[in-house]
């Protein structure tokens, strides 16, 4: 049997690893050289996405018990209206996480 077919399935060959390494190490640099990120940049980023969240969720919530209020029905219109705001809060920081994510990349 020939070495070839020995070798592990998984097993990365020396030009891939390298030219992968290089790309971490690329980024690295970039991002040490990125002076507008900092930790304000993070905190920023973090409450974006907390408030991206919380204000669908709390207009949903609004929505929800003003519907309870105006509608006698059997079911809790504010539970299905925090499920709404949350989902809605959910793709909202999604797409902004997205959309930083892509200009990272760039």
């Amino acid at each position: 049997m020939s070495d070839v077919n020995n070798k592990k399935k998984d097993e990365v060959s020396p030009d891939i690893f390298t030219r992968q390494v290089g790309v971490k190490e690329r980024r690295k640099i970039k991002a040490r050289e990125d002076e507008e990120r900092g930790i304000w940049f993070g905190l920023g980023m973090f409450g974006l996405v907390g408030w991206s969240v919380a204000v669908p969720s709390l207009i949903g919530i609004a929505i929800g018990v003003w519907m309870d209020k105006k509608f006698n029905d059997a079911y809790s219109w504010t539970l299905m209206m925090i499920f709404v705001g949350v989902a809605a809060g959910c793709l909202n920081a999604w797409y902004w996480v997205k959309k930083e994510n892509n200009r990272d990349r760039e």
